[in-house]
């Protein structure tokens, strides 16, 4: 059972000298110098758009900050984590130029201000946080996750005693993601602590919405495997002995921890809030336990003088000024730079987050298959190319719901675990959350995450995450990146259903910063996956589960060098009279429909990014253009090449762009609906003949 310390009343003795009151004292002041110069003058300037005050919360997180003296150390916070930051060494004039969306700065005005990040070389990082509430929490676990695999996969000594810390509000426990990392940090008992500033309030709703009762650390009494430590983060000397026991408990690898401090929050949400749903007196009895004044009587005259506190609080104030003034002098970056770093880019590497900025240089590789035996099934391809990835790259880490000693619902990852054993082939809980969210940590931490998401449908939890980790770099302005390999089976196979047979690639390809891949057959897949494994970006990898044992798809393994670029289709049948674009499990019923035709059949296989330059070439020799997908026909990715074929090559056809797909529907169950509802060989034949008599 977990157990629940609460600090009683503390005694006044003088101040703890294991820590540095006066840079306490001298981080606070600045903080605050920095929330009032926004809200008394930039916000009403219109130089800072979003402004959210930290008063109240101050003192407790510079107290954590302190605390955070590892090389692996990162913390992971929220919009109200600026004084965080500060305690790690971010420069103020890289916080205010940063507020105001100046070249520079966290994003380098792609972000919100307060959307903080700070790669650190020398010390512990703040990861990029995310807008949305409790989006913070299950990156966390898979950087503390990662943490363990450095220290004792890899036997890297420099990992000792590092720790993820996660900062949250009241409001942010009422979250997938606290729950999603709960349960992992928990069940793998990772060097992880919950901090979680409880003001009360989420926006104007009162915590007790947000959890019974209004105290978490309370509710999560019974919770096994987590240390839950509640108290005061408003008295100097209560909230350093009890961040020092919550620091002490996860640093000496005993399990996780949760740490939850009470504290005011003396400003609005944001700067906009009116705070009318708070009464006069719940406002007076807030600024009542500013921590401000607190810890100037913990220090003064205890440890520091009057005239020593004063000048104390000058310079702060004279730093943000001059921090102001420099500010000031950066531009807003150049517009034409925003459309970069969507993806990486050569020569120009992140600054953290993925397997390249350790060093890593990709093996040589071919894109010319050298075939070896027997035709093999997708699902042994695919097999093949992991166990060789993670033969040569101890980085490789493979999880997912019944991938373990199952080996998948789909047999994909038979034996692997076995082979590498559970630290690299591991089962996680039933959370898509948690899954991604934690691959993305893991991912930031140097590690090559290849999370398996059962089936496509069952991606939609996971949303969140995969939207964030995609916008990564850009919103970073390539200061991080989360390179991964997202495995995800879909569509139909034999039958189908709502559930487990929806493709829906497009919904992939709309979110910025992913590559898709959707090979046909077991060559692609294997070239594919390759490139994915070794490369620097985060990819949606999509098995079709009727190609995975299909015949028409098996081909020899085209050997272990063997690696395709993105972006390049293939064309399988070569013809003059019209081209036909597909991938998939469309490919092989475009091969045969165009049988007794002279057809152009192009397998895009990468959907982000896709081929243009083949599409065109072949129809403005063809004339004709037919695009067949099985998702559905609105909005699916098929209106994309139809446009662009509008766009760029109208005059060169001889007959209308033409679409053959699902109809706008789910996929049905029963074997007969199905065929009615995906594109047939007959129904693509029948097209072809259509446009060929136009």
């Amino acid at each position: 059972m977990a157990k629940l310390a609460v600090a009683s009343e503390p005694p006044r003795n003088a101040p703890d000298e294991s820590h540095d009151w006066a840079r306490v004292a001298y981080l606070v002041n600045l903080s605050r110098a920095l929330d009032a110069m926004e809200e008394e003058r930039l916000v009403p300037e219109k130089k800072v758009l979003y402004q959210f005050s930290a008063r109240g919360h101050d003192m407790a997180q510079i107290l954590l900050g302190c605390r955070l003296t590892e090389r692996h150390d990162a913390a992971c916070g929220y919009y109200r984590s600026r004084p965080l930051l500060l305690s790690l060494g971010v420069d103020p004039e890289i916080a205010l130029a940063s507020a105001m969306a100046r070249s520079g700065g966290y994003s380098g005005g792609r972000d919100i201000g307060t959307v903080f990040n700070y790669p650190n070389p020398h010390g512990a990082s703040a990861l990029p946080m995310c807008g949305g509430v409790g989006a913070q929490y299950t990156p966390t676990a898979g950087w503390a996750q990662a943490i363990e695999y450095h220290r004792t996969v890899l036997n890297n000594a420099a990992y000792e005693g590092a720790i993820g810390v996660v900062l949250g509000g009241d409001g942010s426990v009422a979250s997938n993601g606290f729950w999603a990392a709960l349960t992992i940090a928990t069940t793998q008992a990772l060097p992880m602590l919950f901090y979680i500033e409880d003001n009360g309030f989420g926006i104007s709703v009162p915590s007790t919405f947000q959890t019974p009762g209004g105290d978490i650390a309370k509710n999560l009494g019974s919770w096994s495997g987590l240390e839950i430590i509640s108290g005061d983060g408003t008295e100097p000397q209560e909230a350093a002995a009890l961040i020092d026991q919550a620091m002490a408990h996860v640093r000496d690898r005993k399990g996780p921890c949760l740490l939850r401090l009470t504290v005011p929050r003396l400003q609005g949400h944001s700067f906009q809030d009116t705070q009318s749903y708070k009464s006069a007196r719940v406002v007076e009895d807030e600024w009542r336990r500013d921590p401000l004044p607190k810890l100037k009587s913990y220090l003064v005259p205890a440890l520091l003088s009057q005239a020593q506190w004063d000048e104390i609080d000058a310079r702060a104030k004279a730093d943000a000024e001059d921090a102001l003034a420099r500010a000031e002098t950066r531009p807003v970056a150049d517009p034409v730079t925003v459309t970069r770093n969507v993806f990486s880019e050569d020569g120009d590497l992140q600054a953290m987050g993925g397997q390249w900025t350790s060093g890593y240089v990709p093996p040589p590789s071919t894109p010319t298959p050298v075939p070896e035996g027997q035709r093999i099934n997708m699902v042994t391809a695919i097999r093949r190319t992991l166990e060789h990835e993670m033969t040569i790259n101890d980085r490789v880490v493979l999880f997912g719901e019944d991938i373990g000693p199952k080996g998948g619902v789909h047999a994909v990852t038979l034996g692997l675990q076995e082979k590498f054993g559970q630290a690299r082939v591991f089962d996680t809980s039933l959370s898509e959350e948690g899954i991604i969210g934690r691959a993305v940590g893991m991912a930031m931490a140097g590690l090559v995450p290849v999370p398996e998401i059962q089936f496509r449908k069952y991606a939609e939890p996971a949303t969140e995450q995969i939207n964030d980790c995609g916008t990564m770099r850009w919103r970073t302005d390539n200061r991080f990146a989360a390179p991964m390999v997202v495995r995800v089976p879909g569509g139909f196979f034999k039958c189908g259903d709502p559930w487990h047979s929806q493709t829906n690639e497009v919904a992939f390809v709309h979110q910025p910063g992913w590559m898709v891949a959707a090979p046909s057959n077991a060559e692609d897949a294997v070239g594919l996956l390759r490139t994915a494994l070794r490369g620097n970006d985060p990819v949606i990898f999509f098995e079709h589960r009727s190609m995975l044992d299909f015949a028409w798809a098996r081909r020899p393994y085209p050997g272990d060098d063997f690696a395709l670029p993105f972006g390049k289709a293939k064309t399988t049948r070569s013809g003059d009279d019209i081209t036909i674009v597909t991938w998939g499990a469309m490919v092989p019923r475009c091969e045969e429909a165009a049988e007794g035709r002279s057809a152009d059949v192009l397998d895009l296989r990468t959907l982000m990014p896709w081929d243009k330059a083949a599409v065109l070439a072949s129809v403005r020799r063809t004339r004709r253009c037919l695009i067949v997908h099985e998702d559905l026909k609105t909005a699916g990715f098929g209106a994309e090449i139809a446009a662009l074929v509008a766009d760029e090559a109208f005059m060169d056809l001889d007959a209308p762009v033409a679409r053959l797909t699902m109809p706008d529907i789910p996929s049905p169950h029963n074997p007969v609906l199905l065929d009615f509802a995906v594109p047939s060989v007959a129904g693509i034949r029948a097209k072809i003949d259509d446009l060929l008599a136009f």
